[in-house]
């Protein structure tokens, strides 16, 4: 029986690439795809997300558009990242199906029940908003699988992962509902890192692989830029993957919190792996990653949808 999940979104490159693994494992069913800004600005992650579900024939499934800006601040977008369209690199068409009326934290709260997992992998904007809109999903929602945060490095400062830099008040609130939720973060996301070997396996394959293969060149070329990497981290493919095979990554039960008025650390998420704090664990937390099989499985499942 397949897993039921709502992917909460920016797309933005790896995004993109995170749905078409839903969609392209038999293990999940894609119910809904939300989406908020912050890799770009509302209206073009929206049509991005609009996009991928057509380049993958599925625009059957429902996208609302939630979120214009986070719950307290300004909107930091990450254009030089994802360039001005959120997926710089192939050629984009507009897409022919237009987002549900209702706000994402409505759409959210109407899709989430008793076995469905939440996969954000943008700012958790919408899913705070959900909660506070909407305080009986809390009893309904077994698991939220995030990519954000850090144990120990930056990618927007250095002390905060973008995600949760965005809105931090956001996280401080998802961190803090009780719900159980595991943090799939940069120090697992930057030891597994897409290669241009696997962009040629697939640009090949089909529409699909072509798609992933444009979006690799641009994403990729950014990582070397900036990070001196060989490779891209597909850091929200990574949050899909955990919820298809769990064995993937190893996790820690660890106290999450999130800076939000500091000048130097805001967004930091401040994990306590060793309870030097005494606050109760209220995450489970990436520490490691079988890199080698993660790809596999990325390359090999979006290889399956030409």
């Amino acid at each position: 029986m397949s897993t039921r999940i709502v992917i909460d979104c920016d797309p933005g490159h790896d995004d993109a690439i995170a749905i078409l693994l839903a969609l392209a494992s038999p293990e999940l069913e894609l119910v809904g795809v939300t989406t908020v800004a912050g890799n770009q600005t509302l209206d073009k992650t929206t049509r991005n997300a609009l996009v991928t579900l057509e380049i993958a024939g599925r625009s059957d499934i429902p996208v609302a558009a939630g979120a214009d800006a986070p719950l307290r601040r300004q909107l930091r977008t990450a254009a030089h990242v994802h360039g001005d369209s959120g997926l710089d690199g192939p050629e984009l068409s507009e897409p022919s199906a237009l987002p549900v009326e209702a706000h994402a934290a409505d759409l959210l709260a109407e899709l989430i029940e008793p076995g469905v997992v939440l996969v954000p992998t943008a700012p958790l904007t919408n899913v705070a908003l959900m909660l506070e809109r909407h305080p009986e999903v809390r009893d309904r929602l077994d698991r939220i699988v995030w990519m954000g945060g850090s144990i120990a490095e930056g990618n927007v400062t250095p002390a905060a992962e973008f995600n949760a830099f965005v809105d931090p008040e956001a996280a401080a609130a998802v961190f803090a509902s009780g719900i159980p939720i595991t943090m799939v973060g940069l120090d697992v996301t930057h030891k597994a890192l897409f290669t241009r070997a696997h962009a040629e396996r697939l640009r090949g394959a089909g529409g699909a692989g072509r798609f992933v293969a444009e979006l690799s060149d641009f994403f990729q070329a950014f990582h070397e830029r900036s990070y001196a990497f060989d490779g891209s981290p597909i850091h929200d493919a990574m949050a899909v993957a955990h919820v298809i095979d769990p064995t993937l990554l190893t996790t820690r039960r660890a106290n999450v919190a999130v800076e939000t008025r500091s000048e130097f650390s805001d967004g930091r998420t401040v994990v306590d792996l060793r309870g030097v704090t005494g606050r109760e664990p209220n995450a489970d937390v990436g520490v490691g990653v079988d890199a080698a099989r993660f790809l596999e499985l990325l390359v090999s499942r979006i290889e399956s949808l030409a």
